[in-house]
């Protein structure tokens, strides 16, 4: 049985932050599911719609994995979610892989309390919201710590989906799709 991962969005998410992963992590044979915050046909920062498999605020599991894609208004959007807090403390408390991108970290991760004490990384100018003194703010395009995985942005986005199908699918697996994929 495949590891199940729930990519979050909320209006205005970065479109390569959500389909890049997406896609990756479907290839590495995950079961991807699409959750939309209040909906299911979530629109994009960019006018991109992408037509979620459930909506949020009635998924009842809890995944092996949570990715939050970043954007504006998308993070912030994921943010002011009950129910993106909510699945967020169950994945937390079971140690379950979270995964967040470009200003999610700092928009969503952070105000859960989900980076402190953690080394992390976001978008540039977002380093300050990640928590002053909380969290251990690091411009390394990806950063694990722990079970939270954070990266920078959009041109970071191949290189976070497959560390997290390396951690999800296995090494054999990433480094399948790395050259098969023509990643760098």
């Amino acid at each position: 049985m495949s590891k199940v991962v729930l990519i979050v969005l909320a209006e205005g998410f970065e479109e390569i932050e959500a389909v890049t992963p997406m896609d990756v992590l479907r290839r590495a044979g995950l079961d991807v599911i699409i959750a939309g915050v209040g909906g299911k046909a979530i629109k994009g920062a960019h006018g991109i719609t992408v037509n979620a498999d459930v909506k949020l605020e009635d998924y009842k599991e809890v995944p092996d994995a949570v990715y939050l894609p970043g954007g504006l208004p998308g993070a912030v959007n994921l943010g002011k979610s009950a129910a993106v807090r909510s699945l967020l403390r169950k994945m937390n408390e079971q140690k379950k892989t979270i995964a967040a991108i470009c200003a999610a970290p700092a928009a969503v991760l952070a105000p859960a309390g989900l980076v402190k004490g953690k080394r992390a990384t976001c978008y540039p100018g977002f380093e300050k919201e990640l928590g002053a003194g909380e969290a251990f703010f690091t411009a390394d395009r990806v950063v694990q710590d722990g079970h939270v995985f954070t990266s920078r942005g959009p041109g970071t986005a191949m290189e976070f989906s497959i560390e997290l199908a390396r951690q999800l699918a296995g090494e054999s697996k990433a480094a399948e799709l790395k050259q098969g994929m023509l990643a760098v």
